[in-house]
């Protein structure tokens, strides 16, 4: 059990890391609105615009998602495998995106 009679840091620390995982819960509904929107600008309908917007907010909420994360923890946010984490779903997109860019 925590001491009562914790220091102003440890204190700033806790609420720091709580308010970024708060930041972070918050993003998770934009993000999944961004994939059910993409799934169905891809599916439903091919709409080259629409999918090129949802893609780009769905990532950018996932890169705020992850900064909010480690900024709560009170780490750096330069780690170039955050943004390599995004190119396995880019590319994906890119070729299912890629016969409507082309033609």
């Amino acid at each position: 059990m925590a001491s009562v009679h914790e220091g102003p840091g440890q204190q700033q620390r806790q609420v720091r890391a709580l308010v970024g995982l708060l930041a972070a819960t918050a993003l998770v509904y934009p993000l999944l609105l961004c994939a059910v929107r993409l799934t169905f600008a891809q599916l439903l309908a091919v709409d080259l615009e629409g999918s090129l917007l949802w893609l780009t907010a769905g990532a950018t909420c996932s890169v705020a998602a992850v900064a909010a994360l480690r900024w709560g923890v009170d780490r750096p946010v330069r780690s170039p495998w955050l943004l390599t984490g995004l190119l396995p779903p880019v590319a994906f997109e890119a070729w299912l995106l890629w016969p409507l860019l082309i033609g």
